[in-house]
């Protein structure tokens, strides 16, 4: 269908608009063509964009559906359509759009941009070639595209990722030969270029050629530091030791703290880790070429042993001391591996305490202070490093002895009552004594002290939310962040992806047994990972067009292992163990109930009712409230643009909370988990819990032996194996003969069909008697064996509490088990009262005696 002068005039004004981000003004244009002509198809795929740009997604695609069966054969409808399916991330649907639409217009070159950006970020790198080399050739040999440098590093990066080294190497030296002019010294994009095609020769094996590639070019790039060390690398590679020992020594005249450069020197050197006098010889020598630097001084202490040790240790701390250099524990405690030079450490410090240690010898123009000098001025800088120093010592995990810790602290504390750091340290060790609210009040303490330091804001925060004082963390944070977003703190947090933010207020309402709102951050952190996988699409071009290829290839490879991170791992097991508790009690799923923390064990089924009832029409007046509240505050939650901001419709999670098919749901966090984090235990722990319950007794095993080959004897791995035992020998439904068979072929290895449970699970009792973890996975398995030894279970657990070696965190799950098991309260109380009585700062045990 064409469209006359002035609508055509008006399609124009379509696109730009929409390119300008003037949404309103976009859909007002092309509602003015669609009037006089309301089946023309590429202004409904445009309005359609415009739509889904103001966040409308279905209504688009049915818009665009529209413009497709009135203009089949149109390009713009079909890139539109791709364009909507990229946006909700079915990438196989877009790229079929796509392919279709460049089918249509072979030429476009914003077809072929998107087509090709979306494959990379497929990771299809034999259609990013394809795409890449048509996008090259697409303008002839004369053609604009020919002559971009970006266009030949794209094909160059393409054939790298997909392993073809040669062809990039040699798709990176045509262009070189294109080029009529050398390019400038000042040409950052070459320079980058250069050094990119040399790690493509040194990635082939090719290292004596890629070392006279990079002399080549030595004097002229820009990146000096990176030339260096590839330089003093290849050396070491071709064992050019005296040349690599030369270029390693340039590298340290330059950076004198960086480990890694001592590192290649020792290797061109050829000290091992025995030659101890050699290798504290070369350290000695550089801590003299560089007085300032820590490395030279600090590494020694790690191959040092016995007097030498001793000598080195205390010519370090002391110096470290003199200064106050506040993260000097920090520096040392990898040491304390090693139990004697623990103990070296621990009398040395306590010998500047005391004031009975030499003094410091160096011919350091520095101001020493003697013990002499000290004594009796327990304000003088040296005896408060000393102090602090001592109360890390014995606060940290190694070397613990609170009571000492606290003494030493509250010394300084007397001293200093304004030093922040004293203040800390005392938070700290009431966190290791168990008792978060103390903890909580003394690091909002040390915050008061400092109210414009971002770090002890941070810590204050983390410390109240690991004492579940979530609006008190908020309001801290709020001191920090922008104001902007739509949710107050909470909101700009969100915003801002502040992950160990969110993560730890998951972790609150968890252990407070807010549910949805636990999976409402759990499902934030979920999305931040997404958003960054997103990201990648602006850096398929950027990176390009300012060339920075070898960051960028980084950035590929990084993305390849996003969901890697700690904090991905963290909050998809705490959202797993979630799904799975609301499976286990579909009540939980009625967030009206979420918060009870366990009290809805004591109720009976009206109770319960009841109890439904109340909280709901709570909620109800609270929702009522947050609304007139949240529209009341609407023009504050306005953007730039003056547009409102995209407002939480599920702010309390109900939605997620209230899902009926919780195990499905539990499968979204649960798949990427085992995929990037096979090695972490409890990943597949929780993988196990999921597929058992899913009946999906395959995938269940292979969780459970994975655990088993990360570490065979964590307790769990005993109480799930009883389990799959148990439910193999009591199926309410017969497996197929195959898998049965293939089951039993690789777990009667393990627990044989007709094996005796209860004496299995006692031989592991007898076995592992006197740890508290064992204990309780065994008592575990035996109330799956046995319900009726539920009562001896209860007694059991309440007698780990006796066992030398039990822990707080031992006891802390000895609880948990109890709730769990619904015990009865005479069980729980006696419990408490005997972890109170061995733990009597705790928290989880001082609420419930108060």
């Amino acid at each position: 269908m064409q469209l006359g002068s002035k609508e055509r005039s008006l399609f124009k004004q379509v696109v730009e608009h929409y390119e300008a981000k003037h949404f309103k003004k976009g859909i007002k244009a092309a509602n003015q063509i669609l009037s006089k002509n309301p089946n023309h198809g590429d202004t409904q795929a445009m309005k359609a964009l415009i739509m889904n740009a103001q966040g409308n997604s279905d209504e688009a695609f049915v818009l665009c559906k529209a413009a497709l069966k009135n203009a089949m054969k149109s390009h713009v409808c079909w890139h539109v359509y791709g364009v909507l399916w990229r946006c909700v991330k079915n990438y196989e649907e877009a790229s079929k759009a796509y392919k279709f639409a460049l089918k249509l217009e072979p030429e476009s070159q914003q077809i072929l941009r998107d087509l090709a950006i979306l494959q990379m970020q497929m990771r299809d790198y034999e259609g990013y070639i394809k795409s890449r080399r048509m996008i090259l050739q697409s303008s002839g040999p004369r053609g604009k595209n020919s002559n971009s440098r970006q266009n030949w590093t794209g094909l160059a990066v393409a054939q790298h990722l997909a392993g073809d080294l040669y062809d990039a190497e040699r798709t990176l030296t045509t262009f070189e030969e294109t080029l009529r002019n050398p390019p400038s010294k000042s040409d950052n994009e070459h320079s980058e270029a250069v050094l990119y095609k040399n790690t493509i020769i040194a990635e082939m094996g090719e290292t004596e050629r890629a070392l006279d590639h990079l002399e080549a070019v030595f004097k002229n790039n820009l990146d000096r530091t990176a030339v260096m060390e590839m330089h003093a690398k290849y050396l070491l590679q071709l064992g050019r030791n005296q040349e690599a020992e030369k270029a390693y020594r340039a590298l340290l005249e330059r950076n004198a703290d960086y480990r890694a450069y001592y590192d290649g020197l020792r290797e061109a050197l050829g000290l091992g880790d025995s030659d101890t006098e050699s290798l504290k010889a070369l350290y000695d020598e550089w801590a003299k070429k560089s007085p300032r630097s820590d490395t030279p001084r600090r590494v020694p202490l790690d191959f040092l042993e016995g007097e030498d040790f001793r000598k080195a240790a205390d010519q370090y701390l002391q110096q470290m001391l003199h200064k106050g250099v506040p993260s000097t524990f920090a520096n040392i405690k990898s040491l304390y591996s090693n139990a004697a030079k623990r103990d070296t450490i621990q009398e040395l410090a306590e010998s500047y305490l005391s004031g009975t240690h030499a003094p410091l010898m160096n011919g350091s123009s520095e101001k020493q202070t003697t013990g002499e000098e000290d004594a009796g001025t327990e304000k003088s800088p040296f005896d408060m490093a000393v102090l602090y120093f001592l109360a890390q010592h014995y606060n940290y995990h190694r070397s613990q002895d609170l009571a000492r810790a606290t003494e030493l602290i509250d010394r300084a504390i007397a001293a200093q009552p304004e030093e922040v750091n004293f203040h800390m340290t005392r938070a700290r060790i009431w966190k290791h004594r168990g008792n978060s609210r103390e903890a909580s009040e003394m690091m909002e303490k040390a915050r008061s002290l400092d109210e414009k330091d971002r770090y002890i804001n941070t810590k204050a925060a983390k410390y109240q939310l690991r004492n579940n004082e979530n609006e008190a963390a908020a309001a801290n944070m709020g001191k920090f962040t922008r104001k902007e977003a739509v949710g107050g703190p909470l909101g700009d947090l969100i915003e801002m992806q502040c992950m160990w933010y969110i993560t730890e207020d998951g972790e609150s309402y968890l252990r407070q047994g807010k549910l949805g709102l636990a999976l409402k951050r759990f499902t934030s952190v979920y999305d931040i990972f997404d958003t960054w996988q997103e990201d990648q699409f602006d850096f398929h071009t950027f990176s390009l067009r300012k060339g920075q290829i070898r960051a960028y290839i980084d950035m590929v490879k990084w993305q390849d292992h996003l969901r890697e991170h700690p904090f991905f791992s963290r909050a998809a097991i705490c959202a797993v163990q979630i799904y799975v508790r609301l499976f286990d009690n579909p009540q939980l799923r009625d967030e009206s109930l979420n918060g009870m923390n366990g009290s809805l064990d004591k109720m009976s089924p009206s109770e319960v009712k009841k109890a439904q009832k109340k909280a709901r029409k709570a909620r109800e007046k609270q929702e009522q409230a947050d609304f007139e509240k949240a529209d009341a505050k609407k023009t504050a939650g306005a953007g730039v643009d003056g547009e409102s901001k995209k407002e939480d419709k599920d702010p309390k999670g109900a939605r997620l909370v209230g899902t009926a098919e919780p195990l499905v749901e539990a499968m979204k966090f649960l798949f990427p988990l085992l995929e990037f984090s096979p090695g972490n235990i409890a990943a597949q722990q929780v993988g196990f819990e999921v597929f058992l319950k899913r009946k999906k007794y395959i995938s269940a095993l292979r969780c459970l032996f994975a655990a088993r080959s990360i570490d065979s004897a964590h307790p769990t791995n005993h109480e799930q194996a009883i389990r799959f035992r148990r439910s193999l020998n009591t199926l309410a439904e017969p497996l197929p003969p195959k898998i049965l068979e293939a089951l039993e072929a690789e777990f009667s290895s393990l627990i044989s069909p007709d094996a005796d449970l209860l004496e299995l699970n006692s031989g592991f009792l007898s076995k592992h008697s006197d740890s508290a973890a064992h204990v309780q996975a065994s008592l575990c398995a035996r109330q799956v064996i046995d319900p009726q030894t539920a009562d001896e279970n209860q007694k059991d657990v309440i007698r780990t509490l006796a066992l030398p070696s039990v822990s707080l965190e031992d006891a802390i799950r000895g609880l948990d088990l109890l709730k769990d098991w619904k015990a009865q309260s005479s069980y729980r109380d006696t419990y408490i009262a005997a972890a109170h009585e061995r733990w009597p700062e705790a928290t989880d045990f001082i609420s419930k005696q108060d």
